[in-house]
């Protein structure tokens, strides 16, 4: 059987895109190599993509369907924004509630994977377990490697439209991240990292009033939890502390007893949000692996192989690392491999790679079989080439929308897209 003539093409432009991944990965590596080669090589990968998908554009077919796709892409984007700024907020009071004593006091949970990789580390070859602390692949190359693929879309890679597979992804991973905030504020665990509040926050010595009335008092005394899980009320009087800072932020006052600002943190909410970074509680579960499985479960729709394979070992290998260095427990990121994985499935109705376009030419071809075999007993060589027309448009797209208005919003796609890549990269750079 004869293949199709653009499958040729296609395959190319698959193994391109493929290798474009691992170069990118493999050159941003030279940072701690050869910083000056890193410094010659990284700029000229990013031109080179960049000319790519822009060369490209023009000769794109399915941008009616990119601008069906518009609008529920930039409300996922509206969603994501919103789960980032709740978790914010959230990361910063679970942060805060207990006070900076009991950040320095609380000892680290018990983790057997920190055991079992210190273990590792007395029996593997060194050069094996140097390996596994390089830092070969951090946040901001996942969020690239997504960012290739979704714009493999130009070259006929996957399928369109290519806002289709970036409103799932935005979609999932404000889901993801709205079930971990209410995950980690649910229960407050001490960090891996005993130091990190110290190092990071100017936060209260002290506990939050909430903290002071239903946590202290019942925290370590046997015979006042026995009576509190017996009353169920909380019995024990308050001991004497310090009194909260409370500025004046207008409207957004009420983040005070949230957010539990100190004088030196700068003149509003906006800033203490700023500096809540990764927080210095564990956070069940890792934000930084549901990104990586995010990204490994979009490879493997969209492309399967062997690519989808070394995505998964880099994902292993960035969760053995976030356990090595003790920016998580381990239960953290077995937790989010197993949430990216689901939440991924449940979001196909967004986007999927199965191509519908047979589906409807299929459905069109029963529709007209009847005049189809009718036509070719009658020798109706104009009606079968009708016909044969009609299912063949059944499986393409409907404009819709002039063709300057296509081209327009192309260019607007291009620009807000790239624009889009340089922030993400930018403020995710350091990991």
């Amino acid at each position: 059987m004869a293949s199709h003539p653009s499958s040729g093409p296609r395959r190319l432009a698959e193994s391109a895109q493929r290798g474009a991944g691992g170069a990118y990965v493999g050159v941003d590596y030279l940072r701690y190599l050869s910083p000056a080669w890193h410094g010659r090589l990284m700029p000229a990968l990013w031109a080179a993509l960049a000319l790519a998908a822009a060369a490209r554009a023009p000769f794109y077919r399915h941008w009616s369907a990119e601008l069906r796709a518009a609008l529920p892409f930039l409300g996922s984007i509206a969603f994501m924004l919103g789960a980032f700024l709740c978790e914010a907020v959230s990361v910063r009071f679970v942060s805060a509630v207990m006070g900076l004593q009991w950040h320095r006091s609380a000892a680290p949970l018990p983790d057997t994977g920190q055991w079992l990789l210190l273990a590792l580390n007395e029996k593997l070859p060194q050069s094996v377990a140097d390996l596994l602390r390089a830092h070969v692949i951090t946040l901001h190359h996942y969020l690239m490697l997504f960012i290739m693929l979704g714009f493999s879309v130009l070259f006929g890679c996957i399928k369109a439209p290519g806002l289709g597979i970036a409103t799932r992804y935005m979609f999932t991973m404000a889901i993801g991240r709205l079930v971990r905030t209410i995950t980690f504020v649910a229960t407050i665990l001490p960090s891996a990292r005993p130091w990190c509040a110290a190092a990071r926050y100017q936060i209260p010595g002290h506990p939050h009033p909430w903290a002071q009335k239903y946590y202290v008092p019942y925290a370590s005394d046997s015979d006042a939890i026995r009576r509190v899980i017996r009353d169920d009320v909380a019995y024990d009087s308050v001991q004497s502390y310090p009194g909260e800072y409370r500025p004046d932020w207008g409207r957004m006052s009420f983040l005070v007893d949230i957010l539990r600002p100190t004088p030196g943190e700068g003149p509003s909410w906006y800033h203490l949000l700023k500096k809540a970074s990764g927080g210095c509680n564990d956070l069940m579960y890792s934000g930084h692996m549901l990104v990586a499985v995010l990204t490994a479960m979009a490879w493997t729709e969209a492309y399967g192989g062997w690519i989808s394979v070394a995505i998964w070992l880099l994902v292993l290998h960035s969760v053995q690392r976030e356990i090595r260095e003790r920016h998580h427990y381990t239960v953290d990121c077995v937790v989010a491999i197993y949430v990216g994985i689901l939440l991924w499935r449940m979001t196909r109705f967004i986007w999927s790679a199965r191509d519908t376009s047979r589906a409807r030419r299929l459905a069109k071809l029963d529709e007209v079989q009847n005049r189809l075999i009718h036509a070719v007993k009658d020798s109706d060589i104009d009606e079968v080439r009708g016909l044969l027309k009609e299912v063949e448009l059944a499986g393409q797209e409907k404009q819709g929308v002039s063709q300057r208005a296509i081209l327009a919003f192309a260019a607007a796609t291009i620009i807000f897209t790239l624009t889009c890549v340089v922030l993400a990269l930018t403020l995710t750079s350091d990991g």
